[in-house]
């Protein structure tokens, strides 16, 4: 079995393509700030390097987010128009879970990636399992999710907020963004739901565009 594994939560997108033992065939990472790669060109030349067709795709994973609206949108949409001209399943699994799983052990790991807003995206984790809902937070209030246990920390944030997060720095692992590997991962090992039709981003909080213009963008059509 092979699957593409994608995800676009933040601005280093990760693509990777990953078989049932787990093994990478193939793994590209790319800044998509501006707009500088094309990520269907990026997915092809993944692919391309690892000698696969689309045909020989069995399913494709994409981290769902939390992250960046835009990216996620992408993301997503990317995801499912592959998976339904290929007539092939799309799992989808949170990017935080995915920016946890490549953090090595057993104990307590705490994904945060920066939310913009002076705030943080964040989720705990024991051994790839969740121990509280994923949420938003500030900066200031990240090391009380440990409750005063020993934790490591995976994601950007530190290099959001470098004066704030500090005191953390020496628990922080060079795990900064989700891996479309660490994606398939997941999505592999998990109970491959097809979201091919139903599945949309986990953007845990509103839009921007939504908190300032709850009946609608001025001028735009009205909501029914």
């Amino acid at each position: 079995m092979i699957v593409l594994g994608l995800d676009t939560a933040t601005v280093t997108a990760s693509i990777a393509l990953v078989d049932d033992t787990g093994a990478v065939l193939a793994e590209t990472r790319h800044d998509t700030s501006g707009r500088k790669t094309d990520l269907l060109v990026a997915i092809d030349a993944t692919c391309r390097r690892a000698g696969v067709a689309p045909a020989q795709l069995d399913a494709l994973a994409v981290g769902a987010g939390p992250g960046s609206f835009t990216g996620l949108r992408i993301g997503m949409a990317t995801a499912k128009g592959i998976a339904f001209a290929a007539r092939r399943p799309l799992w989808a699994v949170s990017s935080l879970a995915a920016l946890a799983h490549e953090v090595a052990g057993d104990g307590l790991v705490i994904a945060a990636l920066d939310a913009r807003r002076g705030e943080l995206f964040a989720g705990c984790y024991r051994s790839g399992a969740l121990l509280a809902p994923e949420r938003t937070i500030a900066p200031e209030d990240l090391a009380g999710l440990a409750a005063g246990e020993t934790a490591r920390y995976a994601g950007d944030a530190l290099a959001a907020y470098p004066g704030v997060l500090a005191p953390l720095a020496s628990a922080w692992t060079n795990v900064l963004t989700p891996s479309g590997a660490a994606v398939a991962r997941l999505a592999l090992a998990g109970p491959r739901t097809d979201v091919v039709l139903g599945g949309a981003p986990s953007y845990i909080r509103p839009a921007e565009a939504e908190v300032k213009y709850p009946d609608g963008v001025p001028g735009a059509l009205r909501r029914r």
